[in-house]
């Protein structure tokens, strides 16, 4: 997966049409949290082998397991066929802040770093949006 030219209002455009308004007012409330930071498209291969196209809002750079240094977004938000997917990059105290909000979060499947959910009703708007903030507190220098 690598960063694009796309514009990030041509992926929220592709989404499904029952998404679509959803991920517009996510994607707006986190440009706004993430303000000042780059908001790119990043699009192909994904975790699992899947093909995605993922608006990631900042930029860090790590070192993976095999010791290249990569570059990745603090936050990545897509749609995909059924519902929204955020990404969350962050961790704090040796555990991922997903995991950490989990419990304020709402209606929302979790993994270990994202947040899944098929309305952004079934949401707790505030603690996603906190998590966001703190994502790019912690990680938006690295």
């Amino acid at each position: 997966m690598q960063r694009t030219d796309t514009d990030p209002a041509a992926v929220i455009a592709a989404a499904p049409a029952h998404l679509r308004g959803d991920f517009a007012a996510l994607d707006a409330r986190i440009a706004q949290a993430m303000d000042g930071l780059p908001r790119v498209a990043w699009e192909g291969q994904f975790w699992g082998g899947t093909q995605q196209r993922i608006i990631g809002y900042g930029q860090y750079r790590y070192t993976n397991r095999s010791g290249s240094e990569v570059e990745w977004f603090i936050v990545g938000l897509a749609a995909q066929k059924q519902y929204l997917s955020l990404y969350v990059n962050a961790v704090e105290d040796g555990g991922y802040l997903v995991k950490r909000y989990a419990p304020l979060l709402g209606k929302v499947k979790v993994g270990s770093a994202n947040v899944t959910f098929r309305r952004l009703v079934d949401v707790e708007l505030d603690a996603l949006l906190e998590m966001v903030s703190r994502a790019r507190e912690l990680l938006a220098d690295a």
